[in-house]
């Protein structure tokens, strides 16, 4: 089995490569032109191949450009590290495939972006589109404008949901880390794990927070997250040291590889359960929930009980059962001012009172995802 699961990675015809800013970059900050060439030379020797390359290291190439030691806490400055720093990186990969006659594109997201259905699918053409004229998209949070309430958070799972959105065949991880071990890499008898077959199998590891340059968000909690979105919507994930990126395209025994665990589901409902921050929550009665949850129909607003926070028409909300559980996520067609007029009434009533607007979904279930239970 183990050979049949790396045979898939080998012909996998399009693959998301993520990388991260330690496996970029120097301690101090600032890009390692030898590691970003090295990465593009793994990558080229697998030309026949359209890979999509989700590249951390913009906040970290900033950094000693602009006299800081590390990276900042602080929103602001971290938004102006990643101004130089991404402009850097993108030079740099320009500057590394055009050695092998390849163009690179930037893409920047935001969870904003993709949440909603037109931007989703905006993303969604031009990363074919660059992929169809040759080029290799480099895509990265939009750092410079993103704010707290519309980050990823990190580029693990924005890997993961790249993947779904390019309709990937692969997800590679790489990290400086060859792999996910049982216990911390280097500890006496910690031992990487070369296979997960299903998240059972990870009960009682210990899983590491951000690497020891400091330069990055992520850590092994983040990467073992990542292969669970993507694995969970059909995509098989290889977690692997950047060191490793040719022989993880190759389809050798390197790393650890996650086997896929569910089907490819409608994509932008993907983006709306893991990359969207809700702005608010809707309460609902138990027979809206079994409605949504069971029967997947729309929400109308004669199931709702309560409304919190505030949002505006688009916004993405929770929706919560009376206890407090949230048992879905969905894009609201009315502001939260307008709502408490018209809970627990039906859409018939509302139109013959408010009009022919009134007559519609709180949420429509093409909106709307129902979250694990």
């Amino acid at each position: 089995m183990a050979g049949a699961s790396r045979e898939a990675a080998a012909v996998a015809r399009r693959v998301v490569v993520k990388v991260g800013s330690s496996s970029l970059t120097t301690a101090a900050g600032g890009l390692d032109a030898d590691r970003v060439d090295a990465l593009v030379d793994a990558l080229a020797k697998h030309g026949d191949r359209e890979i999509v390359l989700v590249s951390s290291g913009a906040i970290a190439a900033g950094l000693a450009p602009l006299g800081l030691g590390k990276r900042p806490r602080d929103l602001a400055r971290q938004q102006a590290a990643a101004s130089v720093g991404q402009g850097l990186l993108m030079a740099r990969y320009t500057a590394s495939y055009a050695r092998y006659a390849r163009r690179v594109g930037q893409v920047l997201l935001t969870t904003d972006d993709m949440s909603r259905r037109t931007h989703y699918r905006n993303a969604q053409r031009t990363l074919e589109q660059l992929l169809a004229m040759g080029a290799v998209p480099v895509v990265n949070e939009n750092d410079t404008v993103a704010t707290e309430e519309i980050r990823f958070g990190d580029n693990d799972r924005l890997a993961a949901l790249v993947a779904h959105l390019a309709r990937a065949d692969l997800l590679v991880l790489l990290s400086d880390v060859d792999g996910l071990y049982d216990g911390p890499p280097g500890a006496p008898g910690a031992s990487r794990i070369a296979e997960v077959r299903h998240r059972g199998e990870l009960a009682g590891v210990r899983l590491g927070t951000a690497g020891r340059a400091g330069v990055g968000t992520g850590g092994m909690v983040t990467k073992v997250e990542a292969a669970r979105i993507a694995t969970g919507e059909g995509v098989p994930v290889v977690l692997t040291s950047a060191v490793y990126a040719d022989a993880a395209l190759a389809g050798q025994p390197t790393g650890t590889y996650f086997h896929p665990t569910g089907r490819r589901a409608r994509g932008r409902l993907l983006w709306l359960a893991h990359a969207s921050t809700p702005l608010g929550a809707l309460v609902l009665d138990d027979g809206a929930v079994r409605a949504v949850t069971e029967r997947r129909t729309s929400l109308l607003p004669a199931g709702i009980k309560e409304v919190e926070g505030r949002f505006t028409a688009g916004d993405p909300v929770e929706l919560r059962d009376t206890s407090g559980r949230a048992v879905a996520r969905g894009l609201v067609a009315f502001d939260a001012e307008e709502l408490p007029r018209l809970l627990g009434r039906s859409t018939r009533e509302l139109a013959k009172e408010l009009g022919p607007a009134y007559e519609r979904e709180v949420v429509h279930r093409d909106d709307l995802v129902v979250l694990d239970k």
